[in-house]
């Protein structure tokens, strides 16, 4: 799990402005359209705090989140306090040109231990009518993350910006930007603002911790691989170094790259279709195995130092490499794949789906022994240091002693201090389901930072738990009518992915929920583009849980199947634990 990208899009300015939205655009009416104290719980705004000014012909290209465009609007500043508190948070906001807004307003997230990912995602927001915000959760500024001030002093926990980052500053960003946007625009009492949420990774939990905490606010949410499950999913972070250390193997960046490489060739070609996106990793579960690769050759330039996986960390300068995959690399990645069982054979977590690279496992090489060595991966060990042993330590220095039951009792450590605000994996969403509220969660099918499986596991919790009477089928359709989970073939971690460039990405998510809300289209699949690769700019369709992908023909899109062993492989039994694990 990491931080998203900052928005990078340009900003140019016109000859000709928007009369409406210069007059609009200003402090004074701001000031005007801040909630008056007492209107929300607890919150005090500051009218002082306010800025504003009208941004033109601001411009952004096609990303992951959202298609190309062009729009204007106003860009708003502003803070308020807790009462009784002596806090400040921080508040932005974009609001569009009023010939632009269409009645909605947009909540977004951030990742990583951030509680926003700065404005990347508020030209969706923009692009489809809506207001659109992001919180700084009272931390000191925008750029402040929860890890930076988490502990008062060793062994003293800052609670109050935990919460906010649990839940609260999100509900309140959404809160405050309802208010805002409906006295902004001059709506009146009777009119529906529409209300939507956006995020991924960590913005992908948050996600989830406001159909949990805020059913009543929001219309539509769109969690995309979300973090929750937190302290599992944080300690697992540590699984793939303790797995090298307790098998005493280091395998080199370039044999572990050559092992996710073939894993994708071998695997390609299962979904019915040879483009180089495993659709179908299930199957790949099912018919491939690692050692299987055992004597393939590989071969690494040398390198300055820089990282050959997507948001992994640079190293030291590396030698040319060139070898074969061993016995020992191969049971390494095996054992990755696996997934964390403790001393006793009990599933503890779940790992990657093959056809991933091995991001939490990546090694440094040594230049004085000529060596790769253990590289402690350091989202996983600050979870560990500032989250569980209360020292403000970035890493563990090492993993001596560590052991998979080590990492076990983590887990358990770290769901027990924060299930009631980290964990966010509350199943029974009876709130969110009977006010109508929806959800269109989606998770790349070769994260290399958060399981794909968490968030099937998920699904399934939420499905069992609301609709226990039911069969497997009809609780599905029924879960499916306002909950829907897709996953992306071939994505990476909240982004499409260089090693399986021909696979299509989700990136008008906002739209396709706008039409499900709004106009009730339900979308049995899910629109994704071929932002890369060779069918650049063309649609596909994706299937929704529990079906399954596979192409017949010359098919642009897949047929959805239903395969009880391929289903049946998504399915966990953590019977580490004496508690269910949702």
């Amino acid at each position: 799990m990491k931080p998203q990208r900052a928005f990078l899009g340009s900003v140019f300015t016109t000859v000709v402005h928007s009369t409406a939205l210069d007059e609009l655009c200003t402090p004074s009416h701001v000031q005007a359209s801040l909630p008056a104290n007492g209107s929300i719980s607890g919150i005090a705004p500051i009218p002082s705090s306010v800025t504003a000014n009208a941004v033109y012909n601001a411009s952004v290209s096609v990303s992951d989140n959202y298609p190309a465009a062009t729009f204007d609007y106003c860009n708003v500043t502003f803070s308020y306090t807790h009462v009784g508190r002596n806090d400040i948070v921080n508040l932005q906001y974009w609001l569009p040109s009023p010939d632009k807004f269409q009645k909605r307003y947009l909540a977004t997230g951030g990742g990583g231990f951030a509680i926003n990912s700065g404005t990347m995602m508020l030209p969706s927001g923009l692009q489809n009518g809506a207001v659109a915000g992001v919180t700084d959760g009272g931390f000191g500024s925008f750029s402040t993350q929860l890890d930076a001030i988490f502990l008062l002093a060793n062994g003293t926990i800052n609670y109050e910006p935990l919460f906010m980052f649990g839940y609260r500053a999100i509900g309140e960003q959404t809160k405050v930007g309802k208010a805002l946007a409906k006295n902004f625009f001059s709506m009146n009492s009777t009119e529906k603002l529409y209300t939507y949420y956006q995020g991924c990774s960590e913005g992908g939990r948050e996600g989830w911790s406001q159909v949990q905490r805020y059913p009543e606010e929001y219309d539509g949410v769109i969690p995309g691989a979300p973090a929750f499950r937190f302290a599992q999913q944080q300690v697992q972070h540590l699984y793939s170094n303790v797995v090298e250390q307790t098998l005493d193997y280091y395998p080199s960046t370039c044999e572990f790259d050559k092992i996710a490489n073939e894993t994708i060739k071998a695997c390609d070609s299962l979904d019915g279709k040879t483009d180089g996106v495993v659709a179908r990793t299930d199957l790949c579960i099912l018919q491939f195995n690692v050692s299987s690769l055992v004597g393939t050759p590989y071969f690494c330039t040398a390198s300055a130092g820089s990282s050959p996986f997507p948001g992994g960390p640079a190293g030291s300068p590396t030698p040319v490499q060139n070898g074969t995959i061993s016995a020992k690399g191969a049971e390494v990645a095996q054992t990755i794949l696996n997934g964390l069982h403790d001393s006793q054979g009990r599933r503890a977590y779940i790992s990657y789906q093959p056809a991933t690279t091995f991001v939490d496992g990546a090694t440094k090489y040594n230049n004085i022994t000529g060596e790769w060595e253990l590289s402690i991966n350091s989202m996983g060990g600050e979870y560990v240091t500032k989250f569980l042993q209360l020292v403000n330590i970035s890493n563990l220095p090492n993993l001596d002693n560590v052991t998979y039951d080590t990492l076990r009792d983590w887990m358990q450590q770290g769901w027990t201090m924060y299930e009631d605000t980290l964990q966010t994996t509350l199943p029974d969403l009876t709130p969110y389901q009977s006010k109508g509220g929806k959800v269109l969660h989606w998770h790349g099918e070769s994260d290399n930072s958060i399981p794909t499986g968490s968030s099937v596991h998920y699904h399934e919790s939420v499905r069992s738990v609301m609709y226990p009477s039911l069969s497997f089928n009809e609780s599905s359709a029924a879960l499916s009518d306002w909950y829907k989970l897709f996953l992306v073939p071939g994505a990476a971690h909240c982004a499409t992915n260089p090693l399986q460039p021909n696979g299509a990405f989700p990136n008008t998510n906002l739209a396709v929920m706008i039409d499900w809300v709004e106009n009730a289209v339900e979308p049995s699949t899910l629109n994704a583009t071929h932002l890369t690769g060779s069918n650049l700019g063309a649609q596909e369709q994706l299937c929704a849980w529990p079906l399954r992908p596979y192409y017949s023909g010359n098919a642009t899109s897949p047929a959805c199947v239903y395969d009880q062993k391929s289903i049946d492989s998504w399915m966990y039994d953590f019977n580490a634990y004496k508690l269910p694990l949702y």
